[in-house]
């Protein structure tokens, strides 16, 4: 049975993979599912730059607002809920478009990813409060082997810890797929992010923060976000608007560096390099459909 055809955009914050999905949504009849472990969360919509209204009228999007702001949400349940709407929008005829910057997200999908339950989210608190070094410790008394686990990544260790040190599965890249990564030199995209969290101000994300901390308070999963918790220091007194916007700047860029990095590591994506990334995008997507 012919798997059905999957095209995926990936790359870093602020790279243009959102425009890029809807371009390539409208010319080839397309939907898009977002891979974003934050625009997945209703109620954090400026801080997120979650596709607007406009945009979602443009093509449509699937997988937005679908969980709470201090509701558990795993890769394996987006895995799950991704892998329904594939099927869904290639059995109505349309080309589903996998677009985002969660790699594990991604990486799920394109290769089957066999995860691991999910952790007791009171012993996660408490693991959360434990220091790289305090987790590094209680690994090595648990005998537990590090493998080729990011020691740096405290979430990695956690994970570790609960899963008693066993490690997901994964399967060959999945059949009938075009990859396409999207890169920006550093200096762009710091002016993008720049510009970006200065509309977000403008829109009224400080408002947007405020609200949801009075609402679910600080140890909320939406507000460990970036462009949220940097926020916290400002509303304790201790820090004020421009330290604020300045740490919301250097968070989004080390969250760029970060998706960079994983992404490379992927060499079936196809880096569009071309001055015209929609041109190349649409000629590479033409051709992988008329296979």
């Amino acid at each position: 049975m012919k798997i059905s055809p999957l095209i995926v955009i990936v790359g870093e914050t602020g790279s243009g993979k959102s425009a890029l999905a809807i371009s390539l949504a409208q010319k080839f009849d397309g939907e898009i599912i977002c891979a974003d472990s934050w625009t997945v969360r209703r109620e954090v919509n400026i801080g997120t730059a979650k596709p607007t209204l406009a945009e979602r009228a443009a093509a449509p999007h699937h997988l937005l607002d679908i969980v709470g702001p201090d509701e558990d949400f795993t890769a394996a349940v987006f895995k799950r809920l991704a892998q329904e709407k594939i099927k869904d929008i290639s059995a109505r005829g349309k080309l589903p478009i996998l677009a985002g910057g969660t790699g594990l997200y991604i990486d799920g999908i394109l290769y089957d990813y066999g995860f691991l339950p999910a952790g007791d989210r009171q012993d996660r608190h408490a693991l959360n409060d434990l220091s790289v070094e305090q987790l590094l410790q209680q690994i090595a008394e648990l005998g537990l082997e590090l493998g080729d686990v990011d020691t740096r990544n405290k979430r990695r260790l956690i994970r570790l810890i609960e899963s008693d040190g066993a490690q997901p599965t994964h399967k060959e890249l999945r059949q009938n797929t075009l990859i396409l990564g999207i890169q920006t030199d550093r200096e762009t995209l710091r002016q993008r992010v720049s510009a970006r969290t200065d509309a977000m101000l403008a829109a009224g994300l400080e408002q947007e923060v405020a609200g949801l901390a009075k609402e679910y308070g600080w140890q909320c999963e939406a507000l460990k976000g970036v462009g949220y918790a940097q926020w916290q220091k400002y509303f304790q007194g201790t820090q004020n608007i421009e330290e604020t916007r300045l740490k919301i700047i250097k968070a989004t860029m080390d969250l760029a560096k970060r998706q960079r990095t994983w992404f490379k590591r992927n060499k079936s994506i196809r880096w569009l390099s071309t001055s015209d990334k929609s041109a190349e995008a649409v000629d590479l997507a033409t051709t992988f459909l008329n296979k």
